[in-house]
C-alpha cells in the first residue's frame, strides 16, 4: 500500500494573530459578563427576569463573543480556527449564558435543586429505597449516584446544585461532540452545533437533575448507537461513514469491528438499565430514538429496541410498581389535554411573564423553521441524513402521551434540540469544507448568532424574579426547620421554595397552590389550608416567603391584595401564632386541633 504525505504547510503549527483576536475577544467578553453580572443586586423586581436588569456591559458581551466566534468560524480556506481557540469560546459561552445566575447570587436557583439535594441526603442517612415514599424513589439511579459523590467527596452539596448547570451544559456539550463526528466530516458545522445548541437551549432543565443526567446518557447512547453500532454507511453522501475500522492500527478491520461493537453493545445496555432506573421520561426517549434509527436499517443488532423495550418494561413492573399503582400510564394521554397543560396554561400572568412566554415560543419557533429550511437545502444538495431528521421528530411522539405537569413540550424540544441544531446549521453555514463562507453568510450568522442569545437569556431568566432567592429566604426556611416537630405539615406558598434539602423525611411538605386546586381565594383556601394543618397530628407551619407570593402574582394565580388578604385572615385565626419573621418571610405555627398553642 502506498502512502501518500501531504507537503507540510509554511504556516502549520504557528499561531495566528486571527486566533489570538479571537481569543482575546472571548476573555473581554467573559470579563464583561462577570462584572455586569455582579451589578446585580437580589431580589429581582422585575416581571421580565435577568434580561432586565443586566447593564449595557453584559449584553456588549455577548455581542463581541458572537462576533468572534464567527470570525474564528469563518477562519480561513483551511477551516476554522485552531481547536484550542473554539473549545476556549464555547465555554466563555457556557459560562456567560448558563453561569450568569452564579455571578449575581451564590445561592443556587430554583426549589427543584434543593429538593434533589434532600433526596441525597435520605438515601445517604437511612441507606434504604422506600418506593412508597414518592415518585422519586422508584427512580433512585441518579440520586443515589449524587449521595455517593457528596459522601465520598465532601463537597458542598450548595456547590454541587449552583454550579450543576455549567459543569451540565459541559457534559451535553462533550456528547453532543463526539456524536457529530459521526455525522459531519465539516469542522466549521460540527462548532456551529455546538454554538447553535447553547443559544437555544432556553427550557433551563440543566440544573441537578435525573432529567440532566438522563440527557448526557441519552446523548452517549445515540453516539454508540450511530457509531460503533451503525450497520451501514449513511446513504447520502457527505457525512462520515459508520465504519470504525481506521480507529484500531495492527488489527483486521473485521476484528477490530467486531470486537468494538460488542464492547459499545454491552456499555449501550449497561447506560439503558442506568437511565431506565434514573428517570421515569428519558428511557422512552430512547426506546423512540433507537427504534426510528434501527428501522433505517443503520443499527446492529437490530433486536435493539426490543431488549430497550425489555429493560424498562422490566424497571417499570418491579421497581417503580410503586408509583403505577396510584399513577396509571395514559391516565391523561390526548393531543387536547396535553395542549391545554402546556401551552395555554401557560399562556397567563403579569404583561412582562406574558413576553417571556411569547420569547421562548418565538425562540423555538425560530430554531424549528431553520431546521426546516437546513433539512431542504440538505435534501436539494442530496446530502440530507435521514437519522437526524428522525432524532428531531421523533420526541414529538410523547407529547400526547402524557402532560407531565405542564412541562411535556419543553422536554420534547430539548431531546430535539441537539439535531434541531443539526439542520439549522446547513442554512446558517451553507459553504461546505475547504471554502470560506462568503460575507454575507458571515454577517447574517453573527446576526442570527446575537438575537438567538438574547433571546434565550430572556427565556432562560425569565423567572428570575421568582426562582432567584435570598439570604433572608434561606434563613427562614432553616428556621421552619428548627422549629417545627418532627412530622409537622410544612406549607409554601408556592413551589419556588427553597427547602428540603434537609429533613426531607421529617416532614410533610405541600404548598397552597397544590392544596387549593378550585382557587386561592380566601374563602375556599383558607379553611382548606388552616384544616389540612390543624388535622395534622404534630399540628403545621405556613412559610410565606418573598418568592412563593412572586410567583403565584407572576403567573396570575393571585393578586397581591388577594395575597396579602389570605395572611391576613390567617393572622386571624384561632391557634395561629407568627413564629419567625424577616423582610422576606413570614412562618405561621398552627397548633394541632385539641393542643393548645
Amino acid at each position: 500500500m502506498i502512502s501518500v504525505v501531504e507537503p507540510a504547510s509554511p504556516t502549520k503549527g504557528r499561531i495566528k494573530s486571527r486566533d489570538i483576536l479571537c481569543a482575546l475577544a472571548g476573555a473581554v467578553a467573559l470579563a464583561l459578563a462577570i462584572w455586569a453580572a455582579s451589578t446585580v443586586t437580589v431580589p429581582i423586581d422585575s416581571d421580565l427576569g435577568l434580561v432586565a436588569v443586566l447593564p449595557y456591559p453584559f449584553w456588549a458581551g455577548v455581542v463581541l463573543l458572537n462576533l468572534a466566534f464567527v470570525a474564528a468560524l469563518r477562519g480561513n480556506a483551511a477551516g476554522p480556527a485552531s481547536r484550542p481557540v473554539m473549545i476556549w469560546l464555547i465555554a466563555v459561552l457556557v459560562l456567560m449564558l448558563f453561569g450568569t445566575a452564579i455571578f449575581v447570587t451564590d445561592i443556587p436557583r430554583g426549589e427543584v435543586a434543593f429538593r434533589h439535594l434532600g433526596i441525597a441526603d435520605a438515601l445517604a442517612s437511612t441507606q434504604d429505597i422506600n418506593p412508597d415514599i414518592d415518585a422519586y424513589f422508584n427512580w433512585p439511579g441518579f440520586f443515589a449516584l449524587l449521595a455517593t459523590l457528596l459522601r465520598a467527596s465532601g463537597i458542598d452539596p450548595v456547590s454541587v446544585a449552583l454550579w450543576a448547570p455549567v459543569v451540565d451544559i459541559g457534559l451535553w456539550l462533550a456528547a453532543l461532540g463526539v456524536l457529530m463526528r459521526h455525522l459531519t466530516t465539516d469542522p466549521r458545522r460540527r462548532w456551529l452545533v455546538l454554538w447553535i445548541f447553547c443559544l437555544g437551549n432556553w427550557q433551563d432543565q440543566d440544573y441537578l437533575s435525573p432529567q440532566a443526567f438522563g440527557l448526557f446518557l441519552y446523548l452517549v447512547v445515540i453516539a454508540l448507537v450511530i457509531g460503533p453500532l451503525g450497520a451501514k454507511p449513511p446513504k447520502f453522501p457527505g457525512f462520515r461513514p459508520a465504519g470504525l475500522a481506521v480507529w484500531w492500527r495492527g488489527r483486521s478491520p473485521a476484528e477490530s469491528r467486531a470486537r468494538h461493537r460488542l464492547s459499545a453493545l454491552v456499555v449501550t445496555l449497561l447506560l439503558v438499565v442506568v437511565i431506565s432506573a434514573s428517570h421515569q421520561l428519558t428511557p422512552f426517549m430512547v426506546l423512540i430514538a433507537i427504534t426510528a434509527l434501527t428501522l433505517t436499517g443503520h443499527v446492529w443488532p437490530s433486536r435493539l429496541p426490543l431488549i430497550a423495550a425489555v429493560v424498562l418494561a422490566l424497571w417499570l413492573a418491579y421497581p417503580a410498581s410503586a408509583y403505577l399503582d396510584g399513577h396509571p400510564p395514559l391516565a391523561d394521554a390526548g393531543l387536547q389535554a396535553a395542549t391545554q397543560a402546556n401551552i395555554v396554561d401557560r399562556v397567563s400572568g403579569s404583561p412582562g411573564h406574558l413576553l417571556v412566554v411569547q420569547v421562548r415560543m418565538l425562540l423555538t419557533v425560530i430554531l424549528w423553521a431553520l431546521a426546516i429550511a437546513g433539512a431542504l437545502w440538505d435534501w436539494r444538495k442530496k446530502r440530507l441524513d435521514i437519522r437526524v431528521v428522525l432524532l428531531a421528530v421523533t420526541p414529538l411522539l410523547l407529547f400526547p402521551t402524557q402532560s407531565y405537569g405542564g412541562e411535556m413540550l419543553i422536554r420534547v424540544s430539548l431531546f430535539a434540540l441537539p439535531f434541531i441544531a443539526m439542520q439549522a446549521s446547513s442554512v446558517l453555514l451553507p459553504a461546505r469544507g475547504g471554502t470560506r463562507p462568503s460575507f454575507l453568510a458571515t454577517g447574517a450568522l453573527a446576526l442570527c448568532c446575537c438575537l438567538l442569545a438574547v433571546m434565550t437569556v430572556t427565556g432562560r431568566f425569565g423567572n428570575a424574579r421568582f426562582d432567584v432567592f435570598t439570604d433572608n429566604e434561606l434563613t427562614a426556611v432553616h428556621a421552619v426547620q428548627r422549629l417545627a416537630p418532627p412530622g409537622s405539615a410544612v406549607i409554601s406558598a408556592a413551589h419556588p421554595t427553597p427547602w428540603r434539602n434537609e429533613g426531607y423525611l421529617d416532614h410533610r411538605y405541600r404548598t397552597i397552590d397544590d392544596l387549593c386546586k378550585a382557587g386561592l381565594s380566601v374563602a375556599t383556601c383558607g379553611p382548606l389550608v388552616y384544616d389540612y394543618a390543624r388535622h395534622n397530628p404534630a399540628g403545621g407551619v405556613i412559610l410565606l416567603t418573598r418568592s412563593s407570593e412572586a410567583s403565584l402574582v407572576v403567573q396570575g394565580d393571585i393578586s397581591k391584595q388577594g395575597f396579602d388578604e389570605f395572611e391576613q385572615w390567617l393572622r386571624s385565626q384561632d391557634s395561629v401564632q407568627l413564629v419567625f419573621s424577616n423582610p422576606d418571610a413570614r412562618a405561621y405555627r398552627l397548633a394541632p386541633f385539641g393542643v393548645a398553642p
